[in-house]
């Protein structure tokens, strides 16, 4: 058997179907062919957009099946666009049409571009959170109903650094982004019981979402920093989590220049009011270095894990 860099039996999708979104292009292309590569068929979808999301392209999808096929690989192109109900139904379908079940969902698509705030149009809102937000839900409903009658499946969704940490420019895109952590935490806990892991990984890759952003062309060639974000490096650590391999759900992993780190959000033990106390605003101020304190912390895997915590220190019951 192949060995993963001459140590771990090869992580393996023969027998297994794969959706990946925004897979014409840039890093959706890169997890389509690895993937196939891996013996597992591909539903290759892409509406073949420009990144700011206009206009449609089916030689997108179909090139990149072409390229698999090529290559030894099976895969079936999809055009449909996943902000749309329908357009999430009709790819979930293709799969199950074409090679039916369904075993891993990478949700990728997406559009960008740069915005000040107090410039935000509401179209430009919409068009992101729509591609990215109602996108991943959109094809994740139908995905989910499919693996659950399956007993088993994996969801990867791409989402960002933006959304967690912040970036300029980009208050669309990082709400966008940020609300698809809080659709994998749900999948994941409700998918739990029935075989089915969810994950986030938030890439750093040189692609057209950075070369058709960033106007100098002279920065795009030395750069360090984005000569050293090759595509490539993200691929391992998406393919791992689409794999049955990974045994891990409900976590974040950001993966940079062949870095790949779990990214997590915390709850700080904080300030307890004395009970009976009625705290008031000025309380919150003298105590603030407390509230505000980020260690100890813990890493709450639902709202119950916090709410009983709570409880615990107030010595009530739930």
């Amino acid at each position: 058997m192949e060995k993963d860099a001459g140590r771990r039996p090869m992580i393996d999708f023969t027998g297994q179907v794969a959706i990946i979104t925004g897979a014409g292009r840039g890093l959706g292309r890169l997890y389509a062919m690895e993937i196939a590569r891996r013996g597992g068929s591909v539903v290759v979808n892409d509406l073949g957009s420009t990144m700011h999301g206009e206009g449609s392209d089916s030689s997108v999808a179909d090139q990149v099946v072409e390229e698999i096929e090529r290559a030894g690989g099976v895969a079936a192109a999809s055009y449909e666009s996943v902000a749309s109900p329908e357009g999430g139904e009709a790819i979930v379908r293709t799969a199950v049409d074409r090679f039916g079940r369904l075993d891993a969902v990478v949700s990728n698509a997406g559009v960008f571009n740069s915005v000040p705030f107090d410039e935000l149009s509401q179209i430009d809102w919409r068009r992101m959170l729509s591609v990215h937000l109602d996108g991943g839900f959109h094809l994740s409903q139908p995905a989910f109903r499919v693996m659950k009658s399956q007993g088993y499946g994996r969801f990867v969704f791409i989402a960002s650094s933006a959304g967690l940490f912040g970036q300029p420019l980009e208050a669309h895109y990082a709400a966008a982004k940020g609300g698809l952590l809080g659709l994998t935490n749900v999948i994941a806990i409700e998918g739990a019981q029935h075989g089915i892991l969810a994950n986030t990984v938030l890439p750093f890759g040189y692609t057209r979402m950075v070369t058709d952003t960033v106007p100098d062309p002279k920065y795009l060639e030395e750069s360090g920093f984005l000569n050293a974000i090759q595509p490539d490096l993200v691929v391992p650590i998406v393919v791992f989590l689409a794999s049955r391999a990974c045994e891990v759900s409900h976590h974040n992993y950001s993966a940079c220049a062949g870095r790949f780190a779990r990214v997590f959000v915390g709850l700080g033990e904080g300030w307890l009011a004395e009970p009976g106390s009625n705290p008031t605003a000025a309380d919150v101020a003298a105590h603030l270095t407390n509230v505000s304190a980020i260690e100890p912390f813990t890493v709450p895997m639902s709202i119950f894990d916090e709410v009983l915590g709570i409880c615990d220190r107030l010595g009530v019951s739930a």
